[in-house]
């Protein structure tokens, strides 16, 4: 059975960082794209990165840019999203996806243009 687990979530302080974890299971990520997507209560689903099966790249929106960054571990199928300098505005349910076509825009990241998702982990940002 295909399926991604996020898992890293939790509550931490304005400036302080946390690392999520996306975890595939009955299959491998290496022929994936991945994408980091987000949700805050009210909102659309925000993408805000993928790693693209393409060139290998990584790409992110402008809101996360120079903040979050992303990497994956072929060998153990897991993806990974570490969240620097986090703001109260971060505050969201964070999830995974993949997809097979090949991502190039951090700005253009769709949830729609995503097929596999996961359940997401909860990040609250607050002092």
């Amino acid at each position: 059975q295909v399926q991604l687990v996020e898992s890293g979530g939790g509550l931490v302080q304005p400036g302080e960082s946390l690392r999520l974890s996306c975890t595939a299971s009955g299959f491998s990520l290496d022929i994936y794209s991945i994408g980091w997507f987000r949700q805050a209560p009210g909102e659309e689903r925000e993408g805000l990165s993928c790693i693209s099966n393409g060139d290998g790249k990584a790409y992110y929106a402008g809101s996360v840019k120079g903040r979050f960054t992303v990497s994956r571990d072929n060998a153990k199928t897991t993806v990974y999203l570490q969240m620097n300098s986090l703001k109260p505005e971060d505050t969201a349910v964070y999830y995974c996806a993949v997809d097979t076509w090949a991502c190039f825009d951090g700005d253009d990241i769709r949830p729609t243009d995503w097929g596999t998702w996961g359940r997401g982990t909860q990040v609250t940002v607050s002092s």
